[in-house]
């Protein structure tokens, strides 16, 4: 069986830099996300005059935009809510969208970052490489709908407290489903040139 080419006669020092710098990178971003994640649960935890930035859909407001400030329908795109307290399911939601944020964004980090290893050792295609590559776009796919899911839940039920359970309009619709197909698209993308290059490769090293 062929072994892997030296890393030497795969990369070259640039890319070998700007791999390490991309290694560097990864672990900041993970680290950043974690520190994140765990000041805003801080925040929320003690329950106590909560903001959340809610989305609306077709909403009226009337805004201090006329002339001598007279007051001008607008419609609203989104606005700060703030509430004394939310509740247990609510509280609970928005606790775990801050979780799932963190989880997502180290994960797809460490994945990244094992792939780089592997690139670094001097294989850029095989089969492990492209199941890293699918599963880093997974879980990012994941995070991008779970996040914002979670968001939203705590959003209607401050939306709930402050209108006295009159607010017909949940807020539903402000996951990125465009955002997600195109990170789909990526992730697939990728997953078939890393397929492709490993079956490639497989066969010239058998001629080899």
């Amino acid at each position: 069986m062929a072994s892997p080419r030296p890393t030497s006669r795969v990369l070259s020092r640039g890319d070998t830099a700007g791999f390490v710098l991309f290694l560097i990178g990864g672990v900041a971003i993970a680290v950043a996300a974690v520190v994140q994640a765990i000041t805003d649960i801080a925040r929320v935890l003690p329950n106590r005059d909560i903001t959340l930035l809610a989305p609306f859909a077709a909403t009226d407001a009337q805004a201090p935009l006329g002339p001598g400030g007279s007051a001008v329908t607008v419609q609203l795109d989104s606005a700060s809510v703030t509430v004394a307290s939310l509740q247990p399911a609510s509280l609970a939601a928005l606790v775990i969208s801050h979780a799932v944020f963190a989880a997502a964004m180290v994960t797809v980090v460490t994945l990244l970052l094992v792939l780089c290893f592997g690139i670094l050792r001097g294989r850029i295609f095989s089969r492990a490489h492209t199941a890293l590559v699918t599963a880093a776009g997974l879980v990012a796919i994941a995070g991008m709908y779970f996040v914002p899911f979670f968001h939203n839940m705590a959003v209607n039920g401050a939306l709930a407290l402050v209108s006295a359970g009159t607010y017909d309009r949940a807020v539903v619709g402000t996951v990125d489903v465009f955002a997600i197909f195109a990170v789909a698209f990526v992730v697939a993308l990728a997953g078939t040139v890393f397929a492709v290059g490993d079956r490639l490769q497989r066969d010239t090293e058998g001629l080899v």
